[in-house]
């Protein structure tokens, strides 16, 4: 069996702002699916919502993101670049993801044109769907994003 890659190797996300912890299965330039655990001392618990922690949406659509930019950026063309949101439709959330619970993210490339892709994507706590949503995305040169 081959080993995965830590999801540090084709992300440039860091911590605060990596959301994968494990990356479980990989398609270069096709799909992906990573874990995700809500950790009770992530900081911004703490005021979303005191007494009553629930993780933001717009987190899991950005964990979501990130396991979509792995099947990009896995690639021959997309090592060392940049995967950049270009838009969301179709979002939907279906049930709180709490403190403690695990994040199973599932993305799939539906159409790639030039630098522009589309993915649907899926995030699930024990089988519960919590998150689904179409991601659009642009690969570019770290230069382009104005990074360095």
């Amino acid at each position: 069996m081959t080993r995965l890659p830590d999801p540090k190797d084709i992300l440039p996300h860091r911590d605060p702002f990596l959301f994968i912890d494990q990356i479980v299965e990989l398609v270069p330039g096709e799909s992906a699916r990573a874990r995700w655990t809500l950790r009770p001392e992530t900081p911004f618990l703490a005021g979303h919502f005191p007494g009553e922690p629930i993780m933001p949406g717009v987190i899991i659509v950005e964990a979501l993101a990130q396991t979509g930019a792995l099947a990009a950026l896995s690639t021959d063309d997309g090592r060392g670049k940049l995967a950049l949101f270009a838009g969301v439709d179709k979002c939907r959330f279906k049930r709180p993801v709490r403190p403690g619970e695990t994040l199973e993210l599932s993305t799939r490339v539906t159409r790639v044109r030039g630098p522009i892709g589309e993915a649907e994507a899926v995030a699930t706590v024990d089988d519960a769907v919590a998150c689904t949503a179409t991601l659009k995305f642009a690969i570019v040169d770290r230069d382009q994003a104005g990074a360095s």
